[in-house]
């Protein structure tokens, strides 16, 4: 008894097969509900905090301004200011965009390098070219080729036109052959063309 306990076992096909999910399909799928509110619920707090940073960003950057009361002197070189720095932000937006613009490019000559060293390239289509026996013989072995492929050059020529000159001498007046084959001899005539009066 003892030797069959250390022999090994067959293994049975339910070792194989894929094994069952402990979690029942409605605990799975409340479980997939909970994900997607917690997620939800998530990207609405990012929303919110990403706001409330842009407020006091701007905030702090552009406090309030005060024009009530002013002369109109002292409004000329509040608009001449707000100007100059609308250039200077314009001027450093345009230096992102073109950053932004070259990143970009790197980025893509970057990944056709990768893939060139990864051997993933476009085969060019290739073009069908035709090529006689010979020269296929001739590319292949070289110079030890000596005889022609020319199959069609070997084959007897049969003149069609010497058919067509017996056939009409046999066929003539059918008159005349229907009177030649009449009666007793024409059949004796058939039978020994046929061959079997030999």
């Amino acid at each position: 008894m003892a030797d069959d306990d250390d022999a090994p076992r067959p293994m049975s096909p339910k070792l194989h097969a894929k094994p069952k999910s402990k979690i029942s399909a409605s605990r799975k799928l409340s479980l997939k509900i909970l994900l997607l509110q917690r997620a939800m619920d998530d990207l609405e707090q990012e929303r919110v905090t990403r706001d409330e940073q842009k407020v006091c960003y701007i905030g702090d950057k552009l406090p309030p301004l005060q024009t009530a009361g002013l002369p109109m002197e002292d409004l000329q070189k509040l608009c001449k200011q707000l100007h100059a720095k609308i250039d200077v932000v314009d001027e450093e937006r345009y230096d992102c965009e073109a950053k932004v613009i070259k990143n970009g490019k790197d980025i893509h000559e970057l990944k056709m390098k990768v893939m060139d060293l990864g051997g993933k390239f476009k085969k060019p289509p290739l073009r069908k070219v035709r090529v006689s026996a010979d020269e296929m013989m001739r590319a292949l072995l070289g110079s030890k080729h000596k005889g022609t492929m020319d199959l069609r050059s070997n084959l007897k020529s049969v003149k069609k036109e010497e058919r067509k000159e017996e056939k009409a001498d046999d066929v003539g007046d059918w008159r005349k052959n229907v009177e030649a084959m009449s009666g007793m001899e024409g059949r004796k005539k058939m039978f020994n063309a046929a061959g079997g009066g030999q």
